[in-house]
């Protein structure tokens, strides 16, 4: 009998802890879900826009003759935190610059756009602790825009505003010298059969360490529109054809 009475205890004993061995891997496994970033983006894409192609279909307020910020985007999510709501007191001291290199093009007064980035971007981007406030995700975008200095290398490339047509090579080629990296060069086609193709938007791309990295040509199909609220509506940008000439408009 006492025998059988050491057996069951010990029988005991051990599921007791075969169980707290179970509650223990289950806790750790669960603690894995949430904290390992497995959808973390891999890759920051700088989005600049041509105002003259934007404006040339949008009732524009401000005639700006230089390549502005339309985002910094983060290649996987969008609207990842609907709580966390745009709060321009944040970012009071960035809001000179961003007046003049992100400007909202049709309402100069409002912050509207800003937010919109925000809700839909920024708030992917900020999954990551270097960007995790809109003060470090705002500050990155403008630090990228000055870095890459894209109104500059074209002019230094002689790639100017012009009503003479460029071949999509010499803008590419040009960049490409220029960054080491491959840029995605996005045209507004205004018809089916037309002579020529309008320069829209640049996206230059970084990775997760913030080094200049190659973007796909073909990583998605883009329009200029932001939504539902956004500033090109209704026309479509994609990747430059590379045998239909392009056309950089001047402002005149």
């Amino acid at each position: 009998m006492f025998h059988v009475c050491n057996k069951v205890s010990d029988f005991k004993s051990t599921m007791r802890l075969h169980f707290t061995l179970l509650v223990c891997l289950a806790a750790a496994l669960s603690s894995a879900v949430v904290t390992s970033p497995i959808n973390l983006w891999t890759k920051l894409i700088l989005t600049q826009q041509w105002p003259k192609t934007f404006c040339s279909s949008e009732p524009c307020q401000l005639n700006v003759s230089y390549w502005t910020l339309h985002g910094l985007w983060p290649d996987k999510g969008e609207f990842c935190n609907s709580s966390w709501h745009f709060n321009s007191t944040e970012i009071e001291d960035l809001i000179p610059d961003m007046k003049k290199v992100w400007p909202d093009l049709l309402n100069p007064s409002s912050f509207h756009f800003w937010k919109y980035e925000w809700s839909k971007h920024g708030t992917c981007a900020a999954e990551a602790a270097s960007l995790n406030s809109q003060h470090k995700y705002f500050s990155k975008a403008l630090e990228f825009y000055q870095k890459v200095d894209l109104n500059s290398m074209l002019q230094k490339a002689n790639i100017i505003p012009s009503d003479k047509y460029y071949t999509f090579s010499d803008i590419e080629q040009a960049m490409e010298n220029f960054y080491g990296v491959k840029p995605k060069i996005q045209c507004l086609h205004p018809s089916m059969n037309s002579e020529f193709q309008t320069l829209g938007q640049i996206e230059i791309c970084f990775d997760a360490d913030f080094a200049l990295q190659d973007c796909e040509k073909h990583f998605a199909t883009n329009t200029l529109s932001r939504g539902q609220w956004d500033q090109n509506k209704s026309s479509g940008l994609s990747v430059c054809s590379p045998d239909i000439p392009v056309y950089y408009p001047p402002n005149s």
